[in-house]
């Protein structure tokens, strides 16, 4: 939507413009705060960040709200990765679709501070970081790309010039983008056509490709996640068939961009799976099945191999609609956003990877019921 990139310093904008809390300072989480969650509203009017203080036994408490400076669409985005926090947990990046925005926070504890908004480019989705570089997914009707950005020591993000790159196909409808652990190549699932495109980055951070375009095990590929040896477990929706989505892993060469499978397409008996994620020690992968409105789980083999546990190792209800994914960086609690019921839902996590709820938090609290509520960061 916008041929030039600018970027909005927020030191421009005017007192009170932000939704309160707007800054550190009128932040007080509680005394026992280890921890915190943060959920993107997506709301049209006004995108705002919900914050939650976690405790030592996972429970959460909502702590903030504050605007992104952007505006949500107000529909889900169809994409993981809207809401990211930086390795060092300082500083997050939040989407703004409707305007073409990304929003940069400083991050102390549950606590944030808007310190940047920066052109996205088109329809910006997903983000993804590693080693002082940034590149957003946009995905618009009319234009499906990725864009780069250096990533400086304050967390602000800047362009960087000649780094938009078109995916393989316009009409892809993309899902996420990943850096590779390595940070020498990207990869952004398509879900029309059932494909995964790879992009080299050279040590300048700029990307060339697609270098190869891999078909996908399952039906309609969707969100994604790298082990740190280079195992890319990835989810398939598996619409327009029910009870067909499933979960697969591919061994990554990232000098080529190879995707040899591993495990294809573990099939959970779920309807319409989105989201992914890992445990800290790499044993449980668990996927987020929107239709069914549930949380199955799997183990993971030191060979990158994922076998079923339980295709319903959590159930929130058919109609709670769970999306984004996110675990404390302890590894004992996994979060789901849900969106039918406005709220972030949490659940310990057992030895045998099984799952037991800590409860429905943040309900009536400024996540949209049944509106887009989409992304999820967590530590």
């Amino acid at each position: 939507m916008r041929a030039t990139t600018a970027i909005l310093c927020l030191t421009a904008l005017v007192a009170g413009s932000l939704a309160s809390p707007a800054n550190n300072d009128k932040c007080n989480p509680p005394s026992g705060e280890v921890g915190a969650v943060f959920a993107l509203t997506n709301v049209a009017a006004e995108n705002q960040v919900i914050a939650f203080s976690r405790d030592q036994s996972g429970k959460l408490t909502q702590t903030g709200q504050y605007s992104t400076g952007g505006r949500g669409q107000g529909v889900d985005f169809d994409t993981q990765g809207g809401l990211i926090l930086s390795d060092n947990r300082r500083f997050l990046y939040a989407v703004n679709p409707a305007d073409d925005k990304i929003s940069v926070f400083s991050a102390s504890g549950s606590c944030l501070n808007l310190i940047q908004v920066v052109d996205g480019g088109d329809q910006p989705l997903s983000i993804t970081l590693n080693n002082g570089f940034a590149y957003v997914l946009d995905g618009s009707v009319a234009t499906t790309q990725i864009t780069g950005f250096r990533v400086s020591g304050d967390g602000t993000l800047q362009p960087l010039a000649n780094s938009t790159k078109p995916l393989s196909s316009l009409i892809g409808a993309p899902g996420v983008i990943q850096f590779s652990p390595d940070g020498k190549a990207i990869i952004v699932t398509q879900k029309v056509g059932s494909s995964i495109d790879v992009f080299s980055v050279g040590s300048d951070g700029l990307a060339t490709g697609p270098i190869a375009v891999a078909a996908s095990s399952g039906p309609r590929p969707f969100g994604a996640t790298f082990r740190n040896d280079g195992v890319l477990f990835v989810v398939e929706s598996g619409l327009p068939s029910f009870m067909n989505a499933g979960l697969s892993t591919y061994q990554f060469d990232s000098s080529t961009g190879a995707l040899a499978p591993i495990t294809m397409s573990a099939k959970n008996r779920q309807t319409d799976g989105c989201w992914v994620i890992l445990t800290k020690d790499d044993k449980f992968a668990y996927t987020a099945n929107f239709v069914s409105g549930s949380i199955a789980s799997y183990s993971v083999s030191p060979d990158g191999s994922v076998t079923l546990i339980n295709g319903q190792a959590a159930f929130p209800g058919t109609t709670s609609n769970p999306v984004d994914l996110a675990m404390s960086d302890d590894g004992q609690f996994l979060y789901d956003l849900l969106r039918g019921t406005g709220g972030v839902e949490g659940w310990q996590i057992e030895q045998d990877g099984s799952i037991n709820s800590l409860g429905v938090f943040g309900v009536g609290g400024g996540l949209p019921i049944n509106n887009g509520a989409s992304g999820l960061a967590a530590f």
